[in-house]
């Protein structure tokens, strides 16, 4: 199976017209795999990744960061975990984005982040990123207030100026050489709920 013909299916070339609530959880691009064809399918992408790595490092001009989000339990930690098993651990680094520290809360929303972006000729993998900011602390009043912002804070505008420093700070990355890759992974809430359960009868999952 070539994978390579799917990408256009979830690629998304035109932001303005796409309405997440649109897309079908459940849809499996018509797709009829064991988990034995799965596996083989995804270890001949993983060989491509290798080889495209080898080159990324030697070229040595361009880095990829990679960035994962999802609501709970949508399956970013397995994503990461299976995707990039073939490749170059040496080449690669995820960080995991928890609850700011003092620290990373006396700088802007987007420094932790900025320290954490891959050198050239690397791959980085955020696990979650800037976009909690417009995410979590939107719907979580008290941890706006923990980030020690100027007063008067505009509610009003202060999430249309993130958006806005988002996008200005990935067009500067990709302009100074880091290809910028996003990757949203879409469950119900249903599933979600599912999987949330079966964590609770396995002692062994987080």
């Amino acid at each position: 199976m070539n994978t390579t013909r799917l990408l256009g299916r979830f690629r998304i070339d035109k932001p303005a017209r796409f309405r997440l609530a649109a897309q079908d959880c459940a849809d499996t691009c018509g797709l009829d795999m064991s988990k034995d064809e799965a596996k083989a399918a995804l270890k001949g992408d993983l060989e491509k990744l290798t080889h495209l790595q080898d080159r990324l490092y030697a070229h040595n001009r361009w880095a990829v960061l990679m960035i994962f989000q999802g609501i709970d339990a949508a399956g970013k930690d397995s994503a990461i975990k299976h995707v990039m098993s073939g490749i170059n651990p040496q080449g690669c680094e995820v960080t995991s984005f928890k609850a700011p520290s003092a620290e990373e809360l006396d700088h802007d929303f987007l420094w932790r982040c900025a320290m954490r972006v891959p050198t050239r000729g690397r791959i980085g993998i955020f696990n979650r990123s800037y976009y909690e900011e417009v995410l979590v602390v939107r719907v979580h009043p008290e941890i706006l207030a923990r980030q020690q912002l100027p007063e008067p804070i505009d509610r009003k505008t202060i999430w249309q100026q993130r958006f806005e420093s988002i996008r200005g700070f990935e067009r500067h990355l990709t302009r100074t050489g880091t290809k910028v890759l996003k990757f949203f992974l879409h469950i119900s809430k249903d599933e979600q709920l599912k999987r949330c359960l079966e964590r609770l009868d396995d002692p062994e999952r987080p």
